[in-house]
């Protein structure tokens, strides 16, 4: 895994981003209301195997969790974190509890 990296709420662009060795991964979003919805983590081949999804992932829920935001985990690696971390499941929004299996 890699050292802590910088990630960034790109607001404007509905995205966590993590630069690294000059590749970008990145966690979009959507937001509705005080719900968070997130559809898509991408890490390119060259920075797989590094961590860098995951902490991407624990970036964007504990400012989820800062901004008081319900989660929605359509993204299959969100769905799979939150589903292993009983911690975050405080996190979920009713449908987000209902896509884990925890309704």
């Amino acid at each position: 895994m890699d050292k802590t990296i910088s990630i960034k709420n790109n607001s404007s662009a509905h995205r966590f981003e993590a630069e690294v060795d000059g590749e970008v991964a990145v966690a979009t979003y959507s937001i509705d209301g005080q719900t968070i919805t997130f559809i898509h983590t991408v890490v390119p081949v060259a920075l797989r195997g590094r961590g860098i999804a995951t902490q991407l992932i624990r970036t964007a829920l504990a400012d989820s969790r800062e901004h008081h935001w319900s989660v929605v985990p359509q993204c299959p690696m969100f769905a799979a974190y939150m589903k292993s971390h009983p911690e975050t499941h405080d996190l979920l929004a009713p449908e987000g509890r209902k896509m884990l299996g925890l309704a």
